[in-house]
């Protein structure tokens, strides 16, 4: 069972520790041994939401950001445990999973909700959290070359979180990530995700809501709009990855990206927390297989987004709103990327260059790596 600490950094932000072992989490309650000694300054503002009228969607305005930390050396790491020369962001001299509130946030740290009839010229406060998860105390690797241990410990914490999150006044969707890789644009290399709390459902998340409500509400309340995917794709077959006891994996039909699968429980469940303890052991396996085979395409690490997407946090919505993970990566070629140009970055219209079916054969085909041999390529390729 994981154990779960909870503290404060010197400026206020809440930090959480998650342990499998007891010894771990005996240690991160004393509070003397993980006391942060910064004297940090207080939190400054929250930035501002702006509702954009011609499309209907807020924008986050929050130029405190520009001064977060980009791409540190090692040995100024915020994210690995303190030393003498080096008082991070986590006061513990180790550590085996850590949620912080993030001190250079998009949304918060203040709590409320968004004006109901917004217009033109609307600002709001970004209320709401931004949380980062450390998923190891090793500077390097990333999910997929954690321990099984350690990565059933990083799934407790998102489910943690996103049940915590989800209770706090205001919030609206709870959105768990994983940015890998500097293709991706990550600031720091550490392995570790983020969590944001939204003030409102964001527009791809309400798109997938809006159409999963209409497909549930056609069948009667009978059927989910995934549920329908994920047996399609294991029936024909050519386009799975992975099928497991109570989750399997598949490059979806109309993939946009170069790279897309999505992991899908078999169970409709609506967020992570609802997840059981078998479930979220087998996720273990699954997911840290996947990530093996995604790395394994090429020589050198592929950059990706791991994307949770959860059910909103509206009684309506839930119902017909199915957990998946939307892992996405912008690679086409061992030595291209695709970007997001004049279709996908102003209409929104995806324009894939790979096929669905190839993708799924080449990770049908790829063997994953040992966890030992994964760290070790990711430092050569550092």
């Amino acid at each position: 069972m994981t154990s779960i600490t909870p503290t404060r950094l010197s400026d206020g932000r809440e930090l959480i520790y998650f342990d499998a072992h007891e010894d771990s989490a005996a240690r991160h309650r004393d509070a003397a041994a993980t006391r942060d000694t910064r004297g940090l300054p207080p939190r400054g503002a929250a930035g501002t939401a702006r509702f954009d009228a011609l499309s209907g969607e807020w924008v986050a305005v929050a130029a405190h950001r520009q001064s977060r930390t980009h791409l540190p050396p090692a040995d100024q790491c915020p994210l690995c445990p303190t030393t003498p020369a080096n008082r991070s962001e986590i006061p513990a001299s180790d550590y085996e999973v850590v949620v912080f509130e993030n001190r250079f946030s998009s949304f918060g740290p203040d709590l409320g909700g968004l004006p109901e009839t917004p217009g033109w010229g609307t600002t709001a406060t970004a209320s709401g959290r931004c949380e980062v998860v450390a998923f190891d105390s090793a500077h390097e690797g990333s999910f997929g070359s954690l321990s099984p241990e350690r990565a059933r410990t990083v799934i407790d914490a998102w489910a943690h979180r996103t049940e915590a999150l989800s209770a706090m006044p205001g919030i609206k969707q709870v959105f768990c990530f994983e940015n890998r890789g500097a293709d991706i644009g990550v600031t720091l290399l550490h392995p570790h995700g983020q969590i944001y709390a939204y003030p409102f459902i964001p527009p791809r998340a309400a798109t997938l809501a809006a159409r999963a409500a209409a497909f549930f509400e056609a069948s009667g309340g009978r059927q989910t709009l995934m549920g329908h995917a994920l047996a399609a794709e294991r029936s024909a077959g050519d386009r799975m990855v992975l099928e497991g006891k109570h989750f399997s994996a598949f490059v979806p039909f109309a993939a946009r990206w170069p790279i897309e699968v999505h992991l899908v429980p078999h169970r409709q469940v609506a967020d992570l927390a609802g997840l059981t303890d078998e479930e979220r052991n087998e996720l273990t396996t699954v997911y840290l297989e996947l990530l093996g085979r995604l790395d394994a395409l090429y020589p050198t690490p592929t950059p990706y987004i791991a994307a949770w997407q959860q059910a909103p946090i509206d009684d309506g919505l839930r119902p017909a709103s199915y957990l998946h993970l939307q892992l996405t990566s912008p690679r086409r070629a061992a030595d291209k990327l695709k970007f997001l140009a004049g279709s996908e970055a102003a209409m929104g219209a995806f324009i894939n260059d790979t096929t669905p079916e190839t993708v799924a054969e080449a990770l049908r085909r790829a063997t994953p790596a040992t966890n030992a041999a994964a760290v070790s390529a990711r430092k050569d390729h550092a």
